[in-house]
């Protein structure tokens, strides 16, 4: 199943938030945001989400989600989400709850998501007891136990310490060298951008268009080896961002 945004405009009252978005999103592939603050990065992964409905424009969901999948899009929070009375299974027990999944069915899933994020040994562990990596580790698991045509990420890591965010994505980026799972993942951070996305969409201040969209073909496996290629694309990124910056800026001064 493939995301697809056709000439979506967004207002809140009379204050545009988006302008003149085209976007797909391909199977198999992430697909990063970024951009200035305010610039709609999040309202529009709202709109991918199916949260809120375009003021103008459509969402469109191409072809079938797989035939396993329980939900097609499932969300991943900056703040962890988690219940804090619940355990790590019973925080993901929670999701396959709403979807009247429970038993032998409900343990085999949680089972399976727990093994893939390495974290089968803190099933019976309680949100306090865990690091924020782990925390976060345990909400991708809960997305993955409905088997998500789409994971919608809102600045996953950005809660995180440094040395947290680089074995996150370090996980992140196994787990889909594993399941080629396909995801659109907001974010401010640059480094994370370059070393995650497939495709990189930078949009421009408030109203966000898209700027530009930078292809990153490198293998996601061989990005930590790659420093100075990354480094560059990180810069040409910052570059766009900072006219951004500069014009927002000069904008004001005209006012």
């Amino acid at each position: 199943m493939e995301l697809q945004l056709e000439g979506v405009n967004h207002y809140y009252d009379d204050v545009a938030v988006l302008r003149d978005i085209d976007l797909k999103i391909q199977n198999g592939k992430i697909v990063c945001i970024i951009g200035p603050s305010g610039c709609g990065k999040s309202t529009l992964l709202r709109l991918l989400g199916g949260l809120e409905q375009p003021s103008q424009g459509q969402v469109l969901q191409v072809g079938e989600p797989p035939a396993e999948s329980i939900n097609p899009l499932t969300y991943v929070f900056q703040d962890f989400a988690l219940l804090p009375w619940r355990t790590v299974e019973g925080n993901i027990s929670l999701v396959l709850e709403d979807h009247s999944i429970s038993g032998k069915r409900a343990q085999e899933i949680i089972s399976d998501v727990l093994a893939r994020t390495r974290l089968t040994d803190f099933r019976k562990a309680l949100p306090r007891q865990l690091s924020g990596g782990m925390k976060q580790r345990v909400a991708i698991s809960r997305a993955l136990a409905v088997k998500p045509a789409v994971m919608l990420m809102d600045e996953p890591l950005s809660a995180l310490d440094s040395q947290t965010r680089e074995l996150l994505m370090d996980d992140l980026v196994g787990l889909w060298e594993r399941e080629r799972f396909t995801a659109v993942y907001v974010t401010h951070n640059l480094g994370e951008a370059v070393r995650l996305g497939h495709s990189i969409v930078v949009l421009s201040r408030r109203p966000g268009r898209i700027r530009e969209i930078v292809d990153i073909p490198m293998p996601l496996s061989e990005r930590e080896l790659a420093d100075g290629e990354l480094e560059e694309k990180q810069k040409y990124l910052w570059s766009l961002m900072r006219d951004e910056a500069i014009a927002a800026d000069q904008e004001l001064l005209s006012v």
